[in-house]
């Protein structure tokens, strides 16, 4: 299977199963569009034609293609599919769990997929010996995975910050004995940072994620505190004070864009204006009756928006002034491997979230849903039937995936999403797949404009 494309100037050709990217002119891009379907006489007279090329020409661009297809770099079969299967059998070795230290939040986001932090529940507080029974039942459940991810996650997470410390504590002293090391994650909306806090977050999470919507306008409308007032004003400063003192360490800005700002490059520019330069924005995800949701009608719009983000990328390369958009970070020379591509994210096979209760849910958009109780921390996993069925979510499971150019980028989609959407985690959410789609082209095109750029400095280097 290949895909084409044009974009940003450039004619790209993937091989989906080699995983090769070809940037390539119109002649070469013609005749590989033709290449399948017709037979070399045919092609020829269409493309001399065309291109008012020489026969001679026409056989020096043919033969480039047929050594590609040759070194399996272009048409190249689908070696991965059998595969799937043997994901489907693997034993269940949990490698990440997602700690829900505090069912509530100080916050009230309108569009908060997790209702106030709460769940569809009460409020609610991990306990001290829930917690540290997660870390036990992660590593009694992890196999032969030596690195561990451990995401505290709400609600807000700070509003439970001792038990974050001790579960920390607790966790690295587990760590020699078992033979495990334990990488930690925080997402916050930032209320309640001080200089304490960073320090510790600094010192301890390998990524920490911030919640901010970009521009103060966009941010206010819905992100608001309990009693109805905005906290842009708020965050703002104590995001930037945590920024500086965290130097080069990972973290990522993370903003929701809903219909209330489709223009959101804008705020990736506020991001930037601020001093953040690892960003992200993510699709609202809601019922699609709410005066925010995201439709159909609004595509081309966010198509648009992709496109003028790739454009402040590339300008941003020419400037020596990159940063980092996570829907646009790509590695095509060292990229995941094919299990990790088949079998996406891993959400109720490698994945868990923990309750404050300690009950197991595949991912945290499933928590407070019992049709998804997987078990808890006392008696482990009850539903292997459940378990069963998200190892067979993957991109051979969906019928819609298996002739879908992108299927090796994004390993069936977000089992969430699909259920959201359609009431089947093996189902698609093609709205969902259109975004996706379009963010892979984009990433790619910048991918190519950043080589090019890095040749052009080393031929003047030379």
């Amino acid at each position: 299977m290949i895909h084409q494309y044009k974009s940003h100037g450039f004619n790209i050709v993937l091989d989906i199963y080699s995983g090769s990217v070809h940037a390539v002119d119109d002649v070469t891009y013609d005749t590989i569009g033709l290449y399948e379907e017709n037979d070399k006489d045919h092609i020829r007279e269409i493309i001399t034609e065309r291109y008012k090329i020489s026969d001679e020409e026409f056989e020096a661009v043919y033969q480039e293609i047929k050594d590609l297809e040759d070194e399996g770099f272009l048409f190249s079969e689908d070696i991965y599919k059998d595969l799937a299967i043997d994901i489907v059998n693997r034993p269940t070795q949990i490698k990440a769990l997602c700690l829900n230290v505090a069912h509530t939040c100080n916050l009230s986001c309108e569009y908060c997929f997790a209702k106030g932090g709460k769940y569809h529940g009460p409020d609610a507080i991990m306990k001290k010996d829930v917690a540290r029974s997660a870390i036990d039942f992660l590593i009694e459940n992890s196999g032969s995975h030596y690195n561990l991810d451990i995401d505290f996650f709400g609600g807000e997470p700070l509003l439970n910050f001792d038990l974050v410390k001790d579960t920390v504590d607790y966790a690295r002293s587990r760590e020699e004995e078992y033979n495990k090391h334990f990488n930690f994650t925080l997402t916050t909306n930032g209320m309640l940072l001080d200089d304490e806090v960073i320090d510790y977050l600094n010192e301890n999470m390998k990524n920490v994620v911030l919640s901010l919507d970009g521009r103060k306008e966009k941010h206010d409308a819905f992100r608001k505190t309990i009693a109805g007032k905005g906290s842009y004003d708020t965050v703002v400063p104590k995001f930037q004070n945590f920024v500086k003192k965290r130097g080069d360490k990972e973290y990522y800005m993370r903003g929701t864009f809903t219909a209330n700002n489709l223009d959101f490059t804008e705020d990736i520019k506020t991001y930037l204006d601020l001093g953040f330069n690892r960003t992200s924005l993510e699709p609202v995800v809601g019922n699609p009756d709410e005066h925010y949701a995201l439709r159909d009608e609004h595509l081309d719009t966010i198509y648009d928006q992709y496109e003028k983000l790739a454009d402040m990328m590339m300008e941003k390369i020419d400037s020596d002034e990159e940063f980092t958009f996570y829907h646009y970070m790509l590695d095509l020379e060292n990229g995941p491997c094919v299990h990790k591509r088949i079998s996406g994210c891993g959400s109720g096979t490698e994945y868990m979230a923990v309750t404050p209760t300690g009950d197991l849910y595949p991912c945290h958009q499933f928590v407070g849903n019992e049709d998804f109780l997987l078990g808890n921390l006392d008696d482990g996993i009850v539903r292997t039937d459940l378990v069963g069925q998200f190892k067979q979510c993957n991109c051979y499971s969906k019928e819609e995936c298996r002739s879908c150019w992108a299927n090796m980028y994004c390993s069936g989609g977000c089992a969430a999403n699909s259920y959201n959407a359609t009431g089947d985690i093996n189902n698609t959410y093609e709205f969902s797949c259109k975004l996706f789609r379009k963010r892979i082209e984009m990433a790619i095109a910048i991918k190519i404009y950043q080589y090019m750029k890095e040749a052009e400095k080393e031929d003047n280097i030379a």
